[in-house]
Order: structure tokens, then C-alpha cells, then sequence
């Protein structure tokens, strides 16, 4: 235990310092600034929590994210006073819609220094609106015994709330008054000889994330599932991926039911524990047959929905009667239908189902064909393709990456690629991504806290998504591991080219597809950052295949956005035309 007693403004923020220490905290993200000197201070002399500055306040909360996604628990974050925090506010708002939790720490002015022109000051309290599970500003600094309980009963709060009971942020606004540097006070070095730190921390306790868990409520009575029943498995980082997918594997050999696999869900890189896996399941239903033969009577849906607009589309349209299973207590309905949420986990929902379930293999098989089709097509259309385009990067990724690699997919392009062409396997790859709110906001940042300190890792971005946080390259001399880029370089938004509007010209250009023509060479020159232009499939496999220990490096795939939108469109209707029905 380590308090610093040189003023008020130490004792307090070292107690801090060392009540999250005590409960688990690991790291902390500081960002610059004056107001926030004696948090910054506590933290970076804290031995056993590890303080990362970071310059860019945006990308030190996103590098926090992608920490907290990979760990499991808290990360804080420091800033000063004034609109520093404001740059918080996406990854706040990314760690609620997602259940990541962070504990956001902004230095303020005192009250008496707010509302008159005092400089760098603005209403913080409550900065966050809605989206921290928990917020409170606390007291002014003091070395009154009662006060400096206080502030480690609130902090321990402040703990348990960013985890229970569903993972998010939590808000503390920490006034200070001056001094702000470490400046000596006598009274407050004079409590350093009656102040018992271990009688004063005993009762704080490690407390670690744990599953999640909602008061009872009453459950339906479950039907028999009728044999034509769909399990749909939607996108989840689960804290254990294996257990998660051993759990759906048992479900599906009970009910007898197909398991439509997000690509983002570790289901695909688990394939060998489920038989009755489905990846294709976009391109089969733009077969117009096999879609009506398809049709199932119940749908089992595992968290929330898959991206796949041809699978969302369907479901609207054929409206079944779906049974939404997620622990979390949130509603995943976008469509509106016939649905029951049972918040309950998959292991609950398996125990429930009657017993007198009697599996069917038809309408299973119906499936197990059309993948088996499906899946033909695109492996050989992909392996046999030797010029470069968008859509054989996730399907090679799928193919060649170490197992075990923590992949973080950028929201836009990629995630639908991964979601269209990622192949089965048991590679037990990890994917990480931020479809909390799927904005490309700090996915730079994002990947690099998820391969902070872990096995080398990759993330798979399109240009424009790397060039909104390129801020996040400056993390690079505090980074711990490696990570590799591999970065799509089509000169615009290419999800645009999907949409109607890529039909009007102008403004489409200008104002949509947003080209930069950005030498991406010359910005990790800049940013020393090792930079690689890939040139064939060859060249970049063996660039996967083994991955460095440390550093960042970007390999570039550069392609046509055009050309790529058109091969989706024409080759995606015709595979799916040439299913046999």
C-alpha cells in the first residue's frame, strides 16, 4: 500500500488509487492536462497499475475499450477538466451499447471556479447523459477520517456498478482545488503518522467480473419445438468462446435444429464441435426457392441479430415466431415480431426444453445441402480468384491467421465481408469488434488495446475507418505486443457503393463514397510505423501465416471500390441462382 501524503489533493487520489488496486484494477489511460495533475500523479506512481498516457483523449477511451473488451474488466480513464472529457463521449456511449466495462475519471474545477469565466470550465456533471450504468460527482478533497471513508465506499461502488449487474461505464467527476502539483502541506504530511492504512483497506476486497445475473421473473411454459425450428447465433464475445459454443452445440443436437453462425460470433472457429453449422446462410436465402422451402416454423435466437441484411429481411417478411435468449435483460427485437425474450443464459434456456423433444434431420438436411452448395462455390470461386479484390481478404483471413488470433474486424465493409465469406474452421480464432453502435469510431485504437499486452494480433479495416483514428498510431511507443493491419485501400467508403444512393451522381462522389487518396506509405513513415504494399495472395499469406512478436505494421491490399461492388453484385445472385433447389 502506497499513500501519498505531500497534500490533500495526493492523499485522496492515492486512496483512490489504491481502493482500485485493491478491487482489481490493472490499468489505467491518462490523458494530459493541469486540473487532473494529482490523478495523474497517483496512478503513474501506483507500482502495480500499469498508467499509459495517451495524448488524444477520443483515442485513449476507444485504446481503454479495447482493453477492457479483452480483459474483462475495468479500465479508468483520466482527463482534466473542460472538454477533454467531451472526447470520451463515443466510447462511453460504445461501452454501454456493448456491456464493456470503464470507469471514466474527469478532473473539474471546484464549484466556485464554474460559471464565471474561469477558463477550461464546463458542466460535467452528468456529461454522459443516460449511458453510464452509474455516475456521481464526488466531494471536494479532504483529511477528515469520515470524508476519506467515504470516498473508498464510493469508489468500491463506483467498481461494482461498471460490472454488475450488466458490464458498462461509470462517471466520477472529481473536483480539485489548487495545489495541483505535489506541493508539500504540512497538515496533510502530518497524517502520515496516525493514518492505519491496513486497518483502512481491509475490508476492500478483489471483486471480479462474474456471470451475469437478473432478478427471477417469470418464465412461459416452453412449447415441443417443432422439427422445421431455426437456431440463429448472432454477434458475442463471450468470456469463455469454447463453453459458449459446446452450450449451442448441445442445444442443436437436442432440438435437431441448424445453428445460422454470425461471422462474428466464435461459432465458425469452433466448427468442429457443431455439425449443424450454417455460414452461407446470406447467399442461400437470395435464392428465392429455398428461401420459401426454408421457411421455419420457430427461431431460436441466441443474443443479437446478425448483420446480414438478406437474413433480417427474411425473418421480417416470413414473420416466425422467434424465442430471443440473452442474459444481458436488454431488447434485441429490432423487427417487432412474434418474440419472446427469455433473459436467461443458453445453459438455463437448454435445461428448460421439454423433454418429450423428438429431433427431425429433414428439414435440417434441407440446410446441411444448401451449405454444403453454397460453401463449394465460394471456397473454389475464392481459391481459384488470383486478382486482388475486397472480398477474398476476410475469406483468406479465415484460411491462414495462427490460431487463436485475436482478430479485431472494423464496423462498415469488413464486418460484412467476415459475415459473407468467412469459412469454418477450428482455428478458435477470436473476434473482437465494436457493433455496440457500429460506428467506425476509434477502431485503430480499439485493436491495438485488444492486442495490448496478448498474442500478436490483426485487425482487418478499410481506409476510411483507419484514417478516422490514425490519432491511435501515437499510442505506438506505449504499446506492448504487435498488431497487423491489413488494411483495404478502395479510396472511399466502399459499404456506400451497396446502397441506392450510389445510384445518384452527384452527390454520391463527393459527399458519400468520400475518397481522401491518402499515401498510406508516407502516413506510417510519419507515424514510424512499418508499412508493406501487398501485391498478390501469396505475399500476403506468408505475411499472416506467422505473425511478429512486437510492434505495428500495416499491409495494404489496395483494390477498385467499383470493381468490388460489382462483383458482389453480379456474383453473389448468380451463385446463389446456380443452388440447386
Amino acid at each position: 500500500m502506497s499513500i501519498d501524503f505531500r497534500n490533500t489533493n495526493l492523499i485522496w487520489t492515492s486512496i483512490l488509487a489504491e481502493t482500485l488496486h485493491l478491487l482489481g484494477l490493472t490499468t489505467a489511460i491518462v490523458c494530459p492536462g493541469s486540473r487532473s495533475a494529482p490523478l495523474a500523479i497517483a496512478f503513474a506512481n501506483h507500482p502495480e497499475i500499469e498508467a499509459i498516457p495517451v495524448l488524444d483523449e477520443r483515442s485513449a477511451a476507444f485504446f481503454a475499450l479495447g482493453i477492457a473488451r479483452q480483459s474483462k474488466l475495468p479500465v479508468v480513464l483520466v482527463c482534466t477538466s473542460g472538454t477533454a472529457g467531451a472526447n470520451f463521449y463515443p466510447a462511453v456511449i460504445e461501452a454501454r451499447e456493448s456491456g464493456v466495462p470503464l470507469l471514466v475519471l474527469t478532473a473539474d474545477r471546484p464549484p466556485e471556479l464554474r460559471d464565471c469565466n474561469a477558463g477550461q470550465a464546463i458542466d460535467q456533471q452528468k456529461l454522459y447523459g443516460h449511458y453510464p450504468n452509474w455516475q456521481a460527482e464526488l466531494a471536494l478533497p479532504s483529511l477528515e477520517g469520515s470524508m476519506l471513508a467515504y470516498l473508498r465506499q464510493t469508489v468500491i461502488h463506483a467498481w461494482e456498478r461498471s460490472l454488475y449487474p450488466v458490464p458498462g461505464p461509470v462517471h466520477l467527476n472529481l473536483p480539485f482545488r489548487d495545489p495541483l502539483a505535489p506541493l508539500p502541506q504540512p497538515e496533510a504530511e502530518a497524517l502520515a503518522k496516525t493514518f492505519d492504512q491496513e486497518n483502512f483497506f481491509a475490508a476492500v476486497v478483489s471483486l471480479q467480473p462474474a456471470p451475469v445475473t437478473l432478478p427471477p421473473t417469470p418464465l412461459p411454459t416452453l412449447p415441443s419445438f417443432p422439427p422445421h425450428g431455426l437456431i440463429i447465433a448472432g454477434p458475442v464475445q463471450p468470456p469463455s468462446p469454447e463453453h459458449y459454443c459446446r452450450a449451442i452445440a448441445h442445444l442443436a443436437r437436442t432440438l435437431g435444429y441448424p445453428v445460422l453462425a454470425e461471422g462474428l460470433s466464435p461459432l465458425r472457429n469452433y466448427a468442429n464441435l457443431n455439425p449443424n453449422l450454417i455460414s452461407t446462410y446470406d447467399l442461400i436465402l437470395r435464392n428465392p426457392t429455398l428461401a420459401e422451402k426454408l421457411q421455419p416454423e420457430v427461431v431460436i435466437r441466441l443474443g443479437e441479430m446478425p448483420t446480414s441484411k438478406q437474413l433480417r429481411t427474411w425473418l421480417a417478411t416470413i414473420q416466425p415466431r422467434q424465442w430471443v435468449v440473452d442474459a444481458s435483460g436488454r431488447n434485441l427485437d429490432p423487427l417487432h415480431g412474434k418474440t419472446t425474450n427469455l433473459h436467461l443464459s443458453i445453459e438455463a434456456f437448454a435445461k428448460l426444453i421439454p423433454k418429450s423433444t423428438k429431433p427431425s434431420s429433414s428439414y435440417l438436411e434441407l440446410w446441411r445441402v444448401a451449405e454444403a452448395q453454397a460453401r463449394r462455390i465460394l471456397d473454389q470461386t475464392m481459391a481459384e480468384t488470383e486478382f486482388l479484390f475486397e472480398c477474398k481478404v476476410a475469406w483468406l483471413l479465415s484460411k491462414v491467421l495462427p490460431p487463436e488470433t485475436p482478430l479485431f474486424i472494423s464496423s462498415s465493409m469488413p464486418v460484412r465481408d467476415i459475415e459473407f465469406f468467412w469459412a469454418p474452421g477450428s482455428s478458435k480464432i477470436k473476434p473482437f469488434f465494436n457493433r455496440g453502435v457500429n460506428g467506425i469510431d476509434g477502431s485503430l485504437s480499439t485493436a491495438l488495446g485488444i492486442a495490448h499486452r496478448q498474442q500478436s494480433s490483426v485487425m482487418l479495416t478499410g481506409d476510411l475507418a483507419l484514417l478516422h483514428d490514425t490519432n491511435g498510431f501515437l499510442l505506438r511507443s506505449r504499446f506492448s505486443g504487435h498488431l497487423t493491419i491489413v488494411l483495404i485501400d478502395n479510396n472511399g467508403g466502399g459499404i456506400f457503393e451497396m446502397l441506392p444512393i450510389s445510384q445518384f451522381e452527384p452527390p454520391f462522389e463527393t459527399f458519400f463514397a468520400t475518397p481522401q487518396s491518402v499515401n498510406f506509405a508516407h502516413l506510417c513513415t510519419t507515424y514510424g510505423i512499418e508499412h508493406e504494399l501487398i501485391t498478390s495472395w501469396n505475399q500476403l499469406e506468408r505475411r499472416l501465416k506467422s505473425l511478429p512478436l512486437d510492434g505495428i505494421r500495416v499491409l495494404e491490399i489496395r483494390t477498385s471500390r467499383k470493381a468490388d461492388a460489382l462483383w458482389r453484385q453480379n456474383n453473389l445472385e448468380a451463385f446463389a441462382a446456380g443452388l440447386t433447389t
